[in-house]
C-alpha cells in the first residue's frame, strides 16, 4: 500500500457544462435573456462561454455568435449582446473535462453544411468519441476542435442530409452515441433538446410569456421569472417550433431499464435551488446530512458546512442530531471555483484565499465539519488545520458522499485511482492523513434515498459503470 501523499492545490471537482436554448415566438431578441440564464448556470463552468442566435423571420437564416474564454460578464458586454439579434438562440458555459481549455473548444459550435446552419451546445462526455471521430476522419472530415461535441454535431449534420427533419437526424445520430449528453440544438427555425437514454445530465423545459426555454437546471428559470414546465425525459427528443413544443414518441430512445442519473448532480454540481427530475437538490443534501447523523453520530458542540455544497448537508445533520448548526467559514465571494492558483513556492494557500475561519465560532469547541467529498484530500487537510489553528478542540469530518474509488467517463473530472485519496487506504489511514479526530463517509446504500428512488449512476464509488468504460482514456489532462 502506498501511503505517500503529494500536495496538490487542485483538489475539487469541476462541474462539466451548462446549456441553454430559447425561442421567442413574439420575435423579440433572446441574447440578453440567454446571457442572464448563463449567469445562473455559471457554477457549471467558468472556463468559457458563448451565445449563438438566429432570426427566424429572415429568409437567409444567418447565425450570429460570440464566445470567448472566461466568465459570462467578462466575455459579454452590453454592446456585444445588442449586436446578437435573433428570436432563437443557444448558449453554453464550459469547464473542460475532455478537450483542452482553448477558445476553439468554446461552445456553442456553429456548423455550415449542405442543409444550412446548425448551432449546438452539449453537456457531457461520450465514451465512444474516438471511434466516431476516426469514422468521420476516414471520410474526409476536418476537425476544428478537440472536443467530442464536434463529433456529435458532425454526425447530426451527416444524418440530416438523408433525414426528413433535423429532429430525425438527431435521433439517428443518437443511436451511434455512447455516453452522457444533454444537447440543445438550433436549426434556422427550430430548437431541439435531447437527453441521452441514461439521463446522466439534467435538461428541463421552461416557459416565459410567449417563449419556450431549454436549460440544464431549473434554477435558471427562477432567475428569469420563467415557469418550469417539465424535465426532458432520458432518451427523449423535444422540438420547439413556431407551433409550440412537440415530443414525438417515435423519435425517442426511452428505455427506463437504462436510466442512470449522475448522483453528483444532487451531491455537488447542481445549485441547491434546482430540482432535477422531480427531486429537490436541497432536499437531497439535507437527506444526506440526516443519514450521516444517524449512521455516524459523534458528540460535539457545533455542526458546520464547507461552503457552499456542504451547508445543506450540515443543516440536515444538525436537525437530526440536535447539535447546533453554525457558520465557521467566511467565503470570498469574489473568487470563483477557478482562479489563478498561487505557486506552491508562495506562502499563500489557495484554500485560505477562498475561505477564512471565524475564530470566535469554533474556539474551544468540538466541531463536526460536513463536506460533499474528498478527492485528493489536500483541501480537507488544510481546512482541518485552519480549524485547529483557530482554536477548535476537536474536528470530526463527515462526508456527504461515499469514498471516491474510480474515475468518471461521463463528464465529471474525477481523476484516476492512484490520485484519489481513498484508493488503497482505509478510513483510519485517511483520517490520520487529514489530521481529523474522526472521519465517516455516507454509506453507498443511502444514495438511493438522496435520489428518492430514481435510478442513478454510482460508478465513481462502486465501479459499477452503466456503460462499459472506454479502452482509451478520453477525459483529457487534469489540472495538477
Amino acid at each position: 500500500m502506498n501511503n505517500e501523499w503529494n500536495f496538490n492545490f487542485e483538489d475539487e471537482l469541476h462541474e462539466e457544462c451548462g446549456v441553454f436554448g430559447m425561442y421567442d415566438f413574439d420575435g423579440g431578441d433572446v441574447a440578453s435573456t440567454i446571457y442572464y440564464g448563463l449567469l445562473a448556470l455559471q457554477h457549471r463552468g467558468q472556463e468559457s462561454c458563448g451565445i449563438a442566435v438566429s432570426d427566424t423571420g429572415s429568409s437567409k437564416a444567418k447565425v450570429s455568435a460570440h464566445k470567448g474564454m472566461g466568465l459570462c460578464n467578462e466575455v459579454f458586454t452590453p454592446e456585444i449582446l445588442e449586436g446578437l439579434c435573433g428570436d432563437i438562440g443557444v448558449g453554453h458555459v464550459r469547464y473542460s473535462t475532455a478537450g483542452s481549455s482553448t477558445r476553439e473548444n468554446a461552445q456553442p459550435l456553429v456548423l455550415n453544411y449542405l442543409k444550412g446552419t446548425l448551432a449546438m451546445a452539449h453537456n457531457g462526455n461520450l465514451v465512444n468519441a474516438p471511434e466516431l471521430k476516426r469514422e468521420l476522419e476516414y471520410n474526409g472530415a476536418i476537425f476544428q476542435t478537440t472536443i467530442d461535441s464536434e463529433v456529435i454535431a458532425y454526425h447530426i449534420a451527416r444524418e440530416r442530409v438523408k433525414a426528413a427533419t433535423v429532429e430525425a437526424a438527431v435521433v439517428n445520430a443518437m443511436k451511434k452515441l455512447k455516453g452522457a449528453y444533454s444537447l440543445v440544438i438550433m436549426s434556422p427555425r427550430k430548437i431541439i433538446g435531447a437527453r441521452d437514454p441514461y439521463g446522466f445530465k439534467p435538461l428541463c423545459i421552461g416557459k416565459r410569456d410567449n417563449a419556450y426555454i431549454l436549460v440544464s437546471e431549473s434554477c435558471a428559470l427562477d432567475t428569469l421569472g420563467a415557469e418550469f414546465v417539465r424535465d426532458v425525459c432520458p432518451g427523449e427528443v423535444v422540438t420547439i417550433t413556431k407551433e409550440g413544443i412537440v415530443s414525438d414518441t417515435s423519435l425517442c430512445l426511452v428505455d427506463k431499464s437504462k436510466e442512470a442519473r449522475c448522483i453528483f448532480e444532487y451531491i455537488y454540481f447542481a445549485r441547491p435551488d434546482s430540482v432535477f427530475d422531480g427531486v429537490s437538490v436541497y432536499h437531497s443534501r439535507m437527506c444526506a446530512g440526516r443519514a450521516l447523523a444517524m449512521d455516524s453520530p459523534v458528540e460535539a458542540d457545533l455542526v458546520v458546512g464547507v461552503p457552499e455544497s456542504g451547508n445543506a448537508a450540515a443543516l440536515g445533520y444538525s436537525l437530526q442530531s440536535g447539535i447546533p448548526y453554525g457558520t465557521a467559514f467566511v467565503k470570498n465571494s469574489y473568487v470563483g471555483r477557478t482562479f489563478i492558483k498561487p505557486k506552491q513556492s508562495n506562502r499563500e494557500s489557495a484554500v485560505r484565499i477562498k475561505l477564512n475561519v471565524l475564530k470566535e465560532a469554533v474556539m474551544g469547541k468540538r466541531v463536526i465539519m460536513i463536506d460533499d467529498s474528498i478527492v485528493r484530500g489536500t483541501t480537507s487537510a488544510l481546512i482541518v488545520n485552519m480549524l485547529r489553528e483557530s482554536g477548535a478542540k476537536e474536528v470530526h469530518i463527515r462526508i456527504s458522499s461515499p469514498p471516491f474509488l474510480h474515475p468518471c467517463y461521463f463528464g465529471t473530472d474525477i481523476p484516476n485511482e492512484d490520485q484519489l485519496m481513498a484508493h488503497n487506504r482505509t478510513i483510519e489511514e485517511i483520517r490520520d492523513l487529514l489530521g481529523a479526530d474522526s472521519l465517516s463517509y455516507l454509506k453507498i446504500e443511502r444514495l438511493n434515498e438522496m435520489a428518492e428512488g430514481l435510478p442513478i449512476c454510482t460508478a465513481c464509488f462502486s465501479g459499477d459503470y452503466p456503460i462499459e468504460p472506454p479502452k482509451e482514456d478520453i477525459r483529457g489532462e487534469y489540472t495538477e
